[in-house]
């Protein structure tokens, strides 16, 4: 049976899940769940994620649900997939796995909220806050800071020093990348200080190449959307990590 992904593109952690499978090769049927629409609670889906959230798959006869746990899954189970992605050696992919339960606790509790209450809030029918944003920004820098001095302080352009990204690579950088449809005033103070994170970014982008690019792409029709903006088709012209990099 085809492994089947129930996601939406604006979700950071479904674009994950996504880039890897195509960038392994592996094949799935993609099932979108449009959150706007509030697919996500219907009850057929919350037989799949009895939570309501995405992304969530369907493997034969099991579901699961967590992107950390598909990622690992589907990197366990998936025959050809590189090493480097999520390490056989027990003490690599305990470092991995540190980043990932790092990841929920500090990034994404900063960079979620921040783009709910700067941005994405009407888009969802949820009321923006200054207080909240003004709170999420203080733990997504502290985030970002940590990031640098703690997950990129070795040899090596990706998390962990290693030479070859792994899937917390995938799923820190989709997250970041969020900020995208930020206004440009908050993007550029969130993001500029931080250059380790703005090369790392850019290497994760190169190493997945075309498809990191190609799931992205909802992002335009979102920035353009919620900018008032024409919508640009080339996804080179959207991205302003390269434009931020020394």
């Amino acid at each position: 049976m085809t492994l089947k992904i129930y996601c939406f593109r604006m979700s950071q952690p479904s674009r994950a899940i996504l880039i890897f499978c195509k960038a392994n090769g592996i094949d799935f049927e993609e099932v979108t769940v449009d959150l706007t629409k509030g697919e996500h609670k219907l009850p057929e889906y919350k037989e799949i994620n009895p939570f309501g959230q995405v992304p969530s798959i369907v493997d034969g006869d099991l579901k699961l649900f967590e992107s950390h746990a598909i990622l690992s899954y589907i990197a366990c189970a998936s025959p050809g997939v590189a090493d480097h992605w999520y390490p056989s050696d027990v003490a690599k992919r305990a470092k991995i796995n540190s980043v990932l339960d790092w990841h929920h606790s500090n990034l994404r509790r900063g960079a979620a909220p921040f783009c709910l209450h700067t941005i994405l809030g009407p888009l969802l029918g949820i009321p923006m806050s200054p207080e909240a944003a003004a709170e999420a920004e203080k733990i997504l820098t502290a985030s970002l800071s940590q990031i640098e001095s703690v997950w990129l302080n070795e040899n090596g352009k990706f998390l962990l020093g290693n030479s070859e990204p792994s899937i917390a690579d995938l799923s820190l950088v989709c997250e970041i990348m969020q900020f995208e449809i930020l206004h440009e005033e908050d993007r550029i103070r969130v993001l500029t200080p931080f250059k380790k994170v703005l090369k790392w970014i850019e290497a994760t982008r190169i190493a997945t190449s075309p498809h990191f690019e190609e799931v992205h792409k909802v992002l335009l029709a979102a920035k353009s959307a919620l900018h008032k903006l024409p919508l640009e088709e080339d996804y080179e012209s959207m991205s302003s990590i390269k434009a931020m990099l020394p």
